[in-house]
This record gives C-alpha cells, sequence and structure tokens, in this order.
C-alpha cells in the first residue's frame, strides 16, 4: 500500500514561486506514476502534471511553461516547482499515485494549500 504526504504549500504573491513535495511510503504493487492534482473552491478537480510508470512527463495546460515535476527516486519524492505563480494557481495541490499516466489513481495524499495573491 502507498501512502502520500505532501509539503511545501503556502501563501506567495503573483509571480512567486512555491516548490511541492511529496513523500511516498509503502511498497505498489504494479509499475506506477506519480503526480499532482488540484482543487479550486467550487471548481472540479484536474490534473497538474504527472511523472508516469515508462519515464515520460505529462504537463497540462495549467503547468506548461510554468511547473516543473521532478522525481528522486533515492528519497522517493517527487516535486512539483511552481514559478510565476498567479491568483488562479490557488488551490490545494493534491500528490496522487497510480498506474500508467496516474488515469487510475490508488493512493490519494492530504493536501497542501497554495494560496497566490494580486
Amino acid at each position: 500500500q502507498v501512502e502520500l504526504v505532501e509539503s511545501g504549500g503556502g501563501s506567495v504573491q503573483a509571480g512567486g514561486s512555491l516548490n511541492l513535495s511529496c513523500a511516498r511510503s509503502g511498497d505498489p504493487n504494479r509499475p506506477y506514476c506519480l503526480g499532482w492534482f488540484r482543487q479550486a473552491p467550487g471548481k472540479e478537480r484536474e490534473g497538474v502534471a504527472s511523472f508516469n510508470s515508462d519515464g515520460s512527463i505529462i504537463y497540462t495546460n495549467v503547468a506548461k511553461g510554468r511547473f516543473t515535476i521532478s522525481w528522486d527516486y533515492a528519497k522517493n519524492t517527487v516535486y512539483l516547482q511552481m514559478n510565476n505563480l498567479k491568483p488562479e494557481d490557488t488551490a490545494m495541490y493534491y500528490c496522487v499515485a497510480g498506474g500508467g499516466t496516474c488515469e487510475s489513481v490508488d493512493a490519494w495524499g492530504q493536501g497542501t494549500q497554495v494560496n497566490v495573491s494580486s
């Protein structure tokens, strides 16, 4: 069973940066991906980026050009470096583990809040 613990959220002004971390523990029973979703108040949850089971990376439109996902295998930790943050990036950010490109999610972290002020 995989467990995920996020950290690194906080409050920044527009244009600022944050680096989210997600520490994984437990052994998955298959090749898996680690990724990030987010959910803003009153909005549906949306994907942000994923580091996939085949080593590929996917960025959704909300992340392209501003966010970078990376995976430190030695530390079992995946990171989401977020630059040039905008007020619309304000959301709860969740780390996930799952199969393939995280299209199927096996585990969710508890979330870390990101607030971006204008």
